[in-house]
């Protein structure tokens, strides 16, 4: 097994990671686009982990120049840890499996931001479609500056290997959704900023509300659950869990998912927490995620 300085001196400076399931023409034009704008460079690795597709993604993986993960099953988000574990990078770039960097100046930018704030520990990339446009979402700024951000969008964004790797990559159990916020929090918790670039684009080809209804209610019910429980104090605890569970029962009605619902419910309730509660002081920084999760602010939002 090889040491942490091992993995320094083999000379990588950038990983990058990306997860597949089943999306062969997705992975394939991320990969296209990773060799090319990274072409030549020595100091970079792409490596790309399989959640055991059946459609054929395997076989063009092993018929590529780059480092393969090949999972037997589909384990959702912690399919990425096993990418993590064997990166060699002093940082890791991750996207999803239809997420690439505009061009090599994004990664030199990010790369040299790390390399001269040490305080920084993830910086969040602008992410954009295709065509251009932004794909703006609660977790950044709404803006084009330079600044701190409470989050980050998990199809694209740089984070320091050593950091990731003390809080423990990504957490496992959440399969899908609302893995940012707690790498986020994690990130925040250790003394680091998270920084959002817009000069760090990053195309991202698909969209989040692409996915089944099912699991756009369950995972961000039974997740946030656990968040809210691990990271709140009374009487904003709550609050905040009343607010959600409201929030997710007017979803579930609205796509007809009611026992996915309480099948959520009884998980995020269901199982210990270990208490980690946010220090007041990084309790503003978070506000959008509390917001996000406050029926009060929820209505508001729609008058």
């Amino acid at each position: 097994m090889k040491t942490e300085a091992d993995v320094i001196s083999d000379g990588i400076k950038l990983s990058i990671v990306f997860l597949n399931y089943n999306r062969q023409s997705e992975t394939r034009q991320t990969v296209e686009q990773l060799k090319k704008i990274t072409a030549n460079r020595r100091d970079i690795e792409i490596i790309a982990v399989d959640n055991g597709s059946s459609d054929g993604t395997v076989n063009y993986l092993k018929q590529q120049n780059v480092i393969s993960v090949l999972l037997a099953d589909n384990s959702g988000i912690a399919g990425y840890n096993k990418g993590f574990e064997i990166t060699k990078g002093e940082y890791i770039l991750v996207l999803d499996d239809d997420s690439s960097p505009a061009d090599v100046d994004c990664i030199d930018k990010a790369i040299e931001s790390l390399d001269q704030n040490s305080d920084i520990g993830l910086i969040a990339c602008h992410i954009e479609t295709p065509d251009g446009k932004a794909q703006w979402s609660w977790h950044l700024p709404c803006h084009y500056l330079r600044c701190r951000s409470p989050f980050f969008v998990g199809c694209g964004f740089f984070i320091r290997r050593e950091l990731f790797k003390k809080i423990g990559w990504y957490p496992e159990d959440f399969f899908l959704y609302q893995n940012e916020i707690e790498v986020s929090f994690q990130v925040r918790m250790q003394g680091f900023d998270i920084i959002y670039d817009p000069a760090c684009i990053v195309i991202h080809r698909g969209f989040p509300n692409q996915r089944a209804h099912w699991r756009r209610i369950f995972f961000p019910t039974r997740n946030t659950l656990w968040l809210l429980r691990k990271y709140y104090r009374q009487p904003w605890l709550s609050y905040l869990i009343i607010s959600r569970l409201l929030i997710g029962f007017v979803r579930a009605l609205q796509f007809g998912e009611l026992n996915c619902y309480f099948n959520a419910v009884y998980q995020g309730f269901n199982r210990q927490v270990k208490k980690d509660l946010l220090p007041s002081d990084l309790l503003p920084i978070f506000s959008p995620f509390f917001k996000q999760n406050s029926i009060i602010h929820q209505l508001l939002d729609k008058i």
